[in-house]
């Protein structure tokens, strides 16, 4: 059973409901009333038969818990899923034909996709809080001196906002480079059996494009029950992400030490305390973004360890990645939201910065940061 203690620690309510078994139940149903409706209109089953079977689909009461029991007997969710269609369908002649052309990695795989597709949504969201925040911050700090630091010791003079800067652009990056990977993993899966669209009279791939159209997905040549090519990006993305924004974390959490302090996460009510050290301003929120990113280099090692899939469909490979990339995009958004309410409410301290380089005794020669930093912010606005 699912523990909130444990996963709203490191994620998000929105982000948990996107994977919650409710929500995999109902994409799940959408398949298969996708699959009846675009069946139907290419003539394989009648509009009477597609209606039926989408009417039983919105009228099924499922247990979950009861169904994910029968799902880890079976192998399979899709097992146990359509037989309980099949049994709330009064026609036996229409509840032959429930499921009919497709196979329970059909079902999965689509189920992925649309999740994913939910989920990338809130992460894109927060992230580009985060990147309108850096901006700010960037352009308000452009000139603002402080201390840079390299192998966490005195260096040089900088500007916080330049500082920015560079997050700013590694965000804008990360997240092109998650829409690419989200974007190729939105695919519908349908082959059916061992991926020849058998069963459908010649129309598999109108029907797939039919299915893709109704679902939002798009549909790809062929096939990709083996090919796991965009599952093992998707989730590399994601690991980016949530590093990138665990390096602003970092970054944060060391100015914010009591003997640097020279940034803050914002005074939020309860959060960020101590127990039993009534004066600790906790970093809680890079505290989210650090944890997850010592878990997501695992996870995503785990998709590219997959991808050699044996045949047509593999034993123990795909099945390892559903639950791995529903924890990836648990933690990212855990990452990401928790940086976007820390980088949005900021609080810089620049008379300690200037203390803190004045104490260094390195100069005042911030170089070329202030046009770095338009420089910078030009880039962001042309591509981020």
């Amino acid at each position: 059973m699912s523990s909130l203690i444990r996963d709203l620690a490191g994620s998000t309510a929105e982000m948990l409901a996107v994977f919650s078994d409710e929500a995999t139940i109902i994409h799940a149903l959408r398949f298969e009333v996708a699959l009846a409706h675009a069946q139907a209109a290419e003539g394989l089953v009648s509009a009477g038969q597609a209606k039926a079977i989408a009417e039983a689909c919105a009228l099924l009461e499922i247990d979950p818990a009861q169904l994910a029991a029968e799902a880890a007997h079976s192998g399979t969710l899709a097992i146990p899923l359509v037989r309980r269609l099949r049994a709330a369908i009064g026609d036996p002649q229409t509840a032959e034909i429930v499921h009919l052309g497709a196979t329970s990695q059909d079902v999965a795989d689509t189920v992925m996709a649309l999740q994913a597709q939910a989920g990338g949504e809130l992460i894109a969201r927060d992230l580009s809080r985060i990147a309108v925040a850096l901006a700010r911050l960037a352009e308000t700090h452009a000139a603002t001196p402080m201390l840079g630091r390299t192998l966490l010791q005195a260096a040089r003079p900088s500007t916080f906002g330049l500082k920015a800067s560079h997050w700013l652009l590694a965000v804008d990056d990360a997240g092109s480079r998650f829409h690419r990977e989200r974007e190729a993993a939105l695919v519908l899966q349908l082959g059916g059996a061992v991926g020849t669209l058998a069963d459908l009279s010649g129309a598999g791939q109108a029907v797939a494009q039919r299915m893709g159209a109704d679902l939002g997905l798009c549909v790809a040549p062929l096939p990709w029950h083996a090919r796991r090519n965009a599952v093992a990006g998707l989730g590399s993305a994601l690991a980016i992400v949530t590093g990138v924004v665990a390096k602003i974390a970092r970054d944060i959490a060391l100015m914010a030490q009591t003997e640097v302090a020279e940034a803050f996460e914002p005074q939020v009510p309860g959060r960020g305390g101590s127990s039993v050290m009534a004066h600790k301003r906790n970093p809680t929120g890079c505290q989210v973004a650090l944890s997850a990113a010592l878990r997501t280099p695992g996870l995503a090692a785990t998709l590219l360890s997959a991808l050699p899939q044996e045949h047509e469909r593999g034993l123990g490979g795909w099945q390892a990645e559903g639950p791995v990339l529903v924890e990836l995009f648990q933690l990212t958004h855990g990452a990401v939201a928790a940086m976007a309410q820390v980088v949005e409410g900021l609080e810089v301290d620049t008379a300690a910065m200037a203390r803190n380089l004045a104490a260094a005794g390195v100069g005042d020669d911030v170089g070329d940061a202030k046009a770095m930093v338009a420089r910078a912010l030009e880039q962001h606005r042309k591509g981020g």
